[in-house]
């Protein structure tokens, strides 16, 4: 019996159900009421969110460490730590000063000059900070609570890119912590934010803790996504590491858990039956699956193998494996931005789309000058996901000839290992899987994986001057219609240089005890609002 047919079953969650499962410490009615469950989508392997772009460290970063705007449900940038900005009439000088009562877990008040060190070790990591940093001209603080950013030339997008979802986020550190070299991991995990991070009870692949900052001041206005009040309702939010999606279901069943963040969906009718539990689906904006190739070493430094790989993936098989049968949660994706958004277009996806050809995928791959080479492919075992994804590709690549070398590893283990640009035979890699939140693809300002600057690129390093002269038209475009011709644009020459490979377009689950409300569909959970009974 294979995994799908015995999840299916039920029996894989009956059976650890009846053992009584993950033996929980017992708590005291208020203090279960004072404390959240969670299961996080993957194991908290490091906790710098500026070092690295994996969500897991993000989700857990939003609780630690503030932005100085946050956007909405809809997208839009709010003020969160900043009380006010003054723009000059030429747009190009920006001078920002703080709320009152923003203070560091430590007790230090929070002061513009950690604001100016974060935001320097930003704009190193990120696509967007980047843009920043190559228009700056100064970035000093004006007291202890303003700081003013000149640049060379306007940037309008500049809200959007200081309070942005999407991986690095522009999070606030003291700035002992923010004069960190920006390539090496932060050591101390102080910040500003609702909930303290406890180091003396983490334990990686485990469990994390997060305690209640008593001296934070949430804002007054309505939460919504990263903006607004973040009141968080819990003395401990503890993170439990459960890698097997049967294990961490039947633990929520048997109220050893509060909240399970991605539900593997073979489970969720067994997990719907019980009648103490909500499943709901966890980001209404969904996700594109990414393969995602390194242009650096052979022979995908080739865009004929890239192309080859391209004219094989059935995206069919990728979203079947890893989100089942039901078509109302996937569809297929011959582009890079969300489907049902105001930019979605499917220019230059023809590649995708049709009949699949393997015996062409075979000739092209020929030219390319592969020569049998083991290719390297990292797959995470404990994302589901991203397992299933892995499967597929080592059947995929197999079939067009390409001899895979199978690396089964855990998320944070590909998390170090895809930063490494050695050759595959030493260190590196050729191919990782992942998932990009619909919510980072509506447009470009945010949308790192589409990025194609060689060095300065994400995880791959794509160069391509195609796809970076679409990106800045569309920066410039002054209106919708200009803003979709530029991205049609950038999403043909993305595919033409097959920056890396969509493997469809899909939604996830998200389950939690009816004791729980406030839990609400986004990018990211999000703890503020959320109580228990």
């Amino acid at each position: 019996m294979d995994r799908r047919t015995f999840l299916k079953t039920g029996a894989g969650v009956a059976a650890i159900g009846a053992t009584g499962g993950i033996s929980a410490p017992a708590l005291s009615q208020g203090a279960a009421a004072r404390t959240l469950r969670f299961v996080p989508q993957a194991n908290l392997a490091n906790f710098d969110p500026i070092w690295g772009t994996q969500y897991v460290v993000r989700n857990a970063s939003v609780m630690v460490w503030d932005t100085l705007y946050g956007v909405n449900a809809q997208l839009e940038p709010q003020r969160q730590m900043v009380e006010g900005e003054e723009v000059s009439s030429d747009g190009k000088t920006w001078t920002f000063k703080l709320r009152e009562n923003l203070f560091w877990h430590d007790g230090e008040r929070v002061l513009a000059k950690d604001c100016v060190a974060s935001l320097e070790r930003w704009m190193v990591r990120d696509g967007m900070g980047q843009m920043i940093r190559d228009l700056k001209d100064e970035l000093v603080a004006v007291d202890d609570r303003s700081f003013r950013l000149r640049l060379k030339s306007p940037f309008p997008k500049m809200l959007l890119a200081l309070g942005k979802n999407n991986t690095p986020m522009a999070f606030m550190m003291p700035e002992r912590l923010a004069k960190t070299d920006p390539f090496q991991q932060i050591s101390e995990f102080v910040g500003s934010g609702p909930m303290r991070f406890a180091r003396n009870e983490w334990v990686p692949g485990a469990k994390a803790i997060f305690t209640k900052f008593d001296r934070y001041v949430p804002r007054q206005e309505a939460p919504s996504w990263l903006a607004g009040g973040k009141q968080v309702n819990f003395d401990r939010i503890e993170w439990t590491i459960m890698p097997d999606p049967a294990t961490a279901a039947a633990a929520l069943q048997n109220n050893e858990v509060d909240w399970y963040e991605t539900p593997l969906p073979d489970l969720v009718p067994q997990l719907r039956r019980n009648r103490n539990i909500r499943v709901d689906i966890a980001d209404p904006l969904g996700n594109i699956g990414s393969f995602r190739f390194n242009h650096l070493h052979a022979p995908f430094n080739d865009v004929r193998a890239r192309r080859a790989v391209a004219m094989a993936l059935n995206q069919q098989d990728y979203m079947q494996a890893v989100v089942g049968d039901d078509p109302s949660l996937w569809s297929a994706l011959p582009g890079f931005f969300t489907p049902g958004t105001p930019l979605y277009t499917e220019a230059g996806g023809d590649i995708l789309k049709g009949p699949r050809n393997i015996d062409a995928a075979k000739r092209l791959l020929a030219e390319s000058g592969y020569n049998g080479q083991p290719i390297t492919v990292l797959v995470a075992q404990d994302q589901a996901p991203l397992k299933a994804m892995g499967e597929v590709t080592n059947a995929l690549l197999s079939s067009i000839g390409m001899r895979v070398d199978f690396v089964a590893t855990d998320w944070g283990t590909v998390g170090q290992r895809r930063a490494m640009k050695t050759p595959p035979g030493q260190g590196g890699w050729h191919v990782f899987h992942t998932w990009h939140a619909g919510a980072d693809c509506t447009n470009p300002s945010s949308y790192l994986a589409l990025r194609t600057t060689g060095d300065r690129a994400w995880f791959g390093w794509p160069s391509d001057e195609a796809v970076e002269n679409a990106r800045a038209k569309w920066f410039d475009a002054p209106n919708l219609d200009a803003e979709k011709a530029a991205v049609a644009e950038m999403n043909a020459a993305a595919m033409n240089h097959v920056t890396y490979l969509p493997t469809g377009f899909f939604k996830t689950y998200q389950a939690w005890r009816s004791n729980v409300s406030g839990v609400v569909g986004g990018p990211i959970p999000f703890f503020w609002g959320v109580t228990k009974s």
